[in-house]
């Protein structure tokens, strides 16, 4: 199956809500989880914002169908992933993968420091994912301010504070004034 990552456009909105409520299934797996699959997901109108005032990408199939997406905020030089949802028929196919790189790709492109996100530490999907894809799980003293009140209010909300982590992805260069590994010449 042959998928396209790119930027969304206003015409995607009212598609998102259905992705992401179908996406939300996969959470019936776990009991104690299982009332997310039916809790209310934000409607086309705070897509439609989130595309005109934020970084949104949408997966599509060559036959048109949109599999996925992505919608990403930059706040404090660098790109907080909000959402990531695939809808159920086309998980396992590298989807979620391919909308993070295009991301990355962004991020990059702007310069940015780095990617971050909140996440269940528990869930396959979900921590261990983005530990594959090169996030770091960040301890409370890395978690900083933003990510705590992310975290915090997502607690508000009713998501299980154990179970929930802050990852991030480093983009900042590597110094270059660094000496050489022994054994190594320049």
């Amino acid at each position: 199956m042959t998928i396209h990552v790119r930027r969304a456009r206003s015409a995607d909105a009212p598609s998102l809500p259905d992705i992401e409520r179908c996406a939300a299934g996969l959470f019936r797996v776990d009991p104690s989880l299982a009332w997310l699959a039916d809790s209310p997901v934000p409607d086309a109108e705070h897509h439609q914002r989130a595309i005109e005032t934020g970084q949104v990408w949408v997966a599509q199939s060559a036959e048109g169908a949109l599999a996925g997406f992505l919608c990403a905020v930059e706040v404090d030089n660098q790109l907080h992933i909000q959402e990531l949802s695939v809808s159920q028929p086309f998980q396992g196919r590298g989807i979620g993968r391919k909308l993070l790189l295009a991301a990355v790709s962004y991020a990059r492109g702007q310069e940015l420091a780095g990617l971050t996100l909140t996440t269940f530490r528990d869930l396959p999907w979900n921590e261990l994912f983005y530990r594959r894809m090169g996030f770091a799980t960040l301890s409370p003293a890395e978690t900083g301010p933003r990510l705590t009140r992310v975290l915090n209010d997502e607690i508000a909300h009713g998501l299980p504070g154990e179970r929930r982590c802050a990852m991030r992805f480093s983009l900042e260069p590597a110094p270059s004034n660094q000496p050489p590994m022994p054994g190594r010449t320049p």
